[in-house]
């Protein structure tokens, strides 16, 4: 196989990578969204308050790598506000959110 070849290949790959990778990131944050919309309500917060916890949970996902970042601060803030929501209803109500924003955006 010739050197243009692989290199072509190379690109190829990494192309689909940043492309994957932007997409994950759309759905995440379209995800995150939700979950203040589902937390928001939960809580009885207004618009503004909902747009200024979807900011939270954004800037919170970015964090870290992975999702227990934002499954720790919905938790946190849900008993901060006395509501109750077991780590399974959490991370069963982000899973939802991710498979609705995904399908959204693909």
């Amino acid at each position: 196989m010739s050197g243009s070849g692989f290199n072509k290949r190379e690109d190829s790959f990494e192309k689909k990578f940043a492309h994957d990778a932007e997409l994950r990131f759309k759905v995440e944050t379209r995800r995150d969204k939700m979950l203040a919309a589902w937390v928001g309500a939960k809580c009885k917060m207004t618009a503004e308050e909902i747009a200024q916890y979807t900011s939270e949970l954004v800037r919170a996902d970015l964090k870290t790598p992975g999702d227990m970042d934002v499954q720790i601060k919905i938790h946190a803030d849900l008993k901060a506000r006395g509501v109750h929501a077991t780590e399974a209803e959490i991370r069963a109500e982000m899973e939802k959110c991710f498979v609705a924003a995904a399908a959204e955006l693909t």
